[in-house]
């Protein structure tokens, strides 16, 4: 028996001082990202282009049109920013910079409330320093992790090191692997450690020297490097950064190419960022 009060399970309910925190986050995000020059869009809740952003189709809540043609509600809000500010608005918009504070549904029950950025031809230090900069408006400094997709592909196209042991960290493995640099590039954890790269064959150097050069164009105290850091991102294939607060994660993006279309930008976890918010005020209370 379902009771009139329940909510389906992944659904998100906002009352008292959750609903007050997204109020203040959302506006202070929408603010400041107008400040840095960003317009804001906001993207249908239906789809009919949404699968092709998912190879495993199983998130996707389905429904149809008059005409029986398959819709689907809006699991990914990045996807359809690009193809609709570039193929529906076209010339009618010059601007390159667009955000959006809207959630993404996925099956079964699940919505997510996001705070995204996308910048058409952007790069990579501006998504990253436009992310930090709305967390630090917000009043959280989490932990920020940059890694580069492209190391762990080139490890396993080249050097056979399997995607799905990089995935689960097994360092133990990943070291057995008969390449005579690889303790020092799983040994790599700052920016410090970038600092020498003759040892690296060209192609895994490159992509190397791409990570040196981001950490060098955002200043942020609590950055870490994961050159192996791997996770099957969809349209990511080159620099992407997450920052999280012990085990959740706040905010994450990138650089992507989508239709084509070369972009960068970012994702903010407005939940995440919530009962991060909640904890800090209750131990500021607890303290006093």
């Amino acid at each position: 028996m379902i009771f009139e009060h329940e909510i389906p399970s992944g659904s998100r309910l906002y009352f008292g001082t959750s609903a007050k925190l997204k109020r203040e986050i959302e506006f202070v995000s929408a603010e400041m990202l107008e400040n840095l020059g960003f317009e804001e869009i906001v993207t249908p809740l239906f789809s009919y282009h949404q699968h092709e952003c998912f190879e495993d189709k199983k998130p996707l809540v389905r429904l149809n049109d008059e005409s029986n043609h398959e819709v689907t509600l809006r699991a990914d809000s990045t996807a359809d920013v690009v193809r609709i500010v570039t193929k529906r608005l076209g010339r009618s918009t010059g601007s390159k910079k667009w955000f959006y504070i809207q959630p993404t549904v996925t099956f079964p029950t699940r919505e997510q409330y996001q705070i995204g950025a996308e910048i058409m031809g952007g790069d990579f230090g501006e998504v990253v320093r436009s992310a930090t900069m709305l967390l630090g408006e917000i009043g959280i400094e989490p932990v920020m992790q940059i890694a580069n997709i492209r190391i762990p592909q080139l490890l396993n196209e080249k050097y056979g090191v399997s995607l799905g042991i990089l995935k689960s960290m097994h360092v133990e493995q990943i070291m057995q692997a008969d390449l005579p640099w690889i303790d020092q590039l799983v040994r790599i954890n700052t920016v410090a450690d970038l600092e020498s790269l003759e040892a690296f064959p060209s192609d895994i150097r490159e992509e190397l020297e791409k990570i040196k050069a981001a950490t060098q164009n955002v200043s942020y105290e609590k950055m870490v490097v994961s050159p192996l850091f791997y996770a099957k991102m969809r349209y990511y294939d080159s620099l992407t950064f997450r920052m999280f607060e012990e085990n959740s994660l706040l905010a994450t993006g990138g650089i992507y190419t989508i239709d084509g279309v070369e972009a960068a930008g970012f994702a903010l976890y407005t939940d995440e960022c919530i009962v991060s918010k909640m904890n800090r005020n209750k131990a500021e209370q607890d303290g006093q």
